[in-house]
């Protein structure tokens, strides 16, 4: 295993935005030029929900890694609400280039989970100059009826659950909003209703898009959609006895396909 330092960052962007970070970086990579792994979290994520899987992946690819908290989240400034309906579209349009701007990277491999995995998809349409490939797990182009039902039982369960003491634990006084952001903003009656399907057609990087077969937010058609907009460059990944959280739920699995499919790009 090759010997990773890791260094805290708090990244200032333009605005006065600041935004919390953890930069893994091989000693055997001083003066290469290739890609960084840049980790995007999910609708309730924080670093530390990644558990150890940033250090495997790092260990297994042996490319530079940068996990971070979007505005809102753990050490990031904070956000209001209501969110915007386009806060996906957004984050990977707008925002994505100005953290990674001021990280100092310029060539990336996006993985992004649930939230995360939607984010890259548009940044990887917006941002061809810079994102060479996507890994997305869970990631949604639409709101669909199994979505909403998952919600509906996750508001529920923070009702009348240990559920937000659990989710304090990694996001303390900003729990609630949170929360709130999260179910409020997919739950509300919309103008128009989540699409992301027209940013595919401009993806032209290689995508690898993996879901469980249990996942319980997102029916098996979001991938299946997904892959064929992109077109020949991106590849489908069911994984059996898998929900929403492949890469903790079937890390081995999940970690080999990531493996080989970043081999496959010669980067």
């Amino acid at each position: 295993m090759d010997d990773i330092r890791w260094q805290e960052r708090l990244l200032t962007l333009d605005d006065g935005t600041e935004i919390f970070a953890v930069h893994g970086q091989h000693h055997h990579n001083e003066g290469w030029d290739r890609p960084t792994l840049v980790l995007l979290h999910e609708a309730l994520g924080h670093i530390d929900m990644w558990k150890d899987f940033p250090q495997q992946l790092a260990d297994q690819t042996g490319l530079d890694l940068l996990v971070y908290e979007r505005r809102g989240y753990g050490r990031s400034s904070p956000i209001t609400l209501p969110r915007p309906d386009d806060y996906l579209e957004q984050e990977g349009r707008d925002w994505l280039a100005p953290v990674l701007d001021a990280a100092g990277l310029d060539e990336v491999v996006l993985v992004g989970h649930s939230d995360g995995g939607s984010i890259a998809l548009v940044a990887a349409a917006c941002l061809p100059d810079r994102v060479v490939a996507i890994i997305t797990e869970a990631a949604h182009i639409r709101i669909d009826p199994l979505t909403t039902a998952g919600i509906h039982e996750a508001v529920a369960l923070y009702n009348s659950t240990d559920l937000p003491q659990r989710l304090a634990r990694y996001h303390g006084e900003r729990t609630d909003l949170l929360f709130r952001a999260w179910h409020e903003t997919w739950l509300r009656e919309r103008f128009q209703p989540l699409d992301l399907s027209g940013y595919l057609n401009d993806i032209r990087c290689p995508a690898l898009i993996i879901q469980g077969e249990g996942d319980q937010y997102g029916e098996r058609s979001q991938v299946e959609d997904i892959v064929s907009g992109i077109g020949d460059k991106a590849g489908a990944l069911f994984i059996p006895d898998c929900g929403h959280v492949p890469h903790l739920q079937a890390r081995d699995a999940t970690l080999q396909a990531m493996k080989e499919f970043i081999e496959s790009l010669a980067i």
